[in-house]
């Protein structure tokens, strides 16, 4: 079954609690990044720097790695689509990066940003900056002649990139941190988050994307995570994440696609849109997913099935700009290096 991957909560010495489950969700994050590079390994898409931060050769299963290619193309679609509306005059704000490589990916391409915000907990952003410390391939993507880069255990800070250890549940924090990151509440700004959202209490979710809405003028939220999950498939997704410490806190706005969508409507988001991952595995194009299903035999499809109807791909935005940033894909294929 397909893991969640990172979630960035809480630290033992942010100004919450602890919370008892926050270990295990601290622990998706070594998950999903295992799942992403076995795909890279194979073929999937191309990221020559996912293996910088995951050594581990570990094969997974073919439906593991067909839904974190329609994962990774499902977001990365989304993203290109408004660097492309904003010609880069933005800023991309990742919560619970993980060790997610979009900014070095980035780096690589013509899309440039002005500004690329990544949060975690901080044991997780402590070893994301280790990593990037002692490889100068990383470095030097962050580094540029007319910036230093700053670096403490917990946090990185480039000219152009951010990385900073924070508890999401804490407002006052993330404004601290964000204006620590030079944020721009005036720029157009897309944020990502992959299985983040469901591992936080509905309220302080609820607080968080209200004061995301309030704060900045122009924004798109991508969000993919679990959808459906009051049926028997989910209730055995629910059991075995609890049977690993993870007790999903968001649960609640995971049981459609309808309550995926007003989640963020109730939040005072201009509008939403929702499509489970069959829709969105089905808008990339047929010569890209005829390419990855030659990659391995497919035993089980039915497996492969059930899972992409149990998780989804959310838009969310504010004001008009961005409102019709969705999944149909464009004849051209994707720059961002995942073809």
């Amino acid at each position: 079954m397909e893991p969640p991957s990172p979630g960035g909560i809480a630290s033992a010495g942010s100004t919450h609690k602890f919370h008892p489950c926050d270990e295990a969700v601290i622990a998706t994050n070594d998950d999903a990044s295992d799942c992403k590079r076995c795909a890279v390994r194979l073929g999937y898409w191309k990221d020559d720097y996912i293996g910088y931060f995951v050594r581990n050769q570990e094969r997974k299963a073919p439906e593991i790695n067909r839904g974190y290619f329609a994962r990774v193309k499902g977001v990365e679609m989304c993203v290109e689509k408004f660097l492309k509306k904003t010609s880069g005059n933005c800023q991309i704000i990742n919560l619970g990066c993980g060790f997610d490589t979009l900014y070095f990916r980035l780096r690589d391409t013509a899309h440039q940003v002005k500004n690329f915000i990544e949060l975690d907990f901080p044991t997780v952003t402590a070893r994301k900056c280790y990593t990037i410390k002692r490889n100068k391939a990383l470095l030097a993507r962050i580094h540029d002649e007319d910036g230093e880069v700053r670096l403490s255990p917990t946090d990185l800070h480039g000219p152009s990139y951010h990385l900073m250890g924070v508890d999401l549940r804490n407002l006052d924090e993330v404004d601290s941190k964000l204006q620590q990151a030079e944020v721009d509440y005036s720029l157009p700004t897309i944020f990502l988050a992959e299985c983040v959202l469901v591992y936080i209490e509905a309220q302080n979710c609820r607080n968080l994307l209200k004061w995301i809405a309030q704060k900045f003028q122009a924004a798109v939220f991508v969000n993919y995570e679990q959808v459906n999950m009051n049926d028997r498939f989910g209730d055995v997704m629910l059991n075995n994440l609890r049977g690993r410490g993870c007790s999903l806190a968001g649960v609640e706005s995971c049981l459609s696609l309808e309550t995926q969508r007003n989640r963020f409507k109730d939040s005072g988001w201009t509008g939403a849109r929702a499509w489970d991952m069959v829709q969105v595995y089905e808008s990339i194009s047929a010569a890209e997913r005829q390419r990855i299903e030659r990659l391995e035999m497919l035993d089980e499809g039915e497996l492969l099935l059930q899972l992409f109807q149990h998780y989804c791909l959310v838009v969310a935005w504010l004001g008009v700009t961005f409102q019709d940033i969705d999944i149909t894909v464009e004849e051209l294929m994707s720059s961002l290096n995942i073809d």
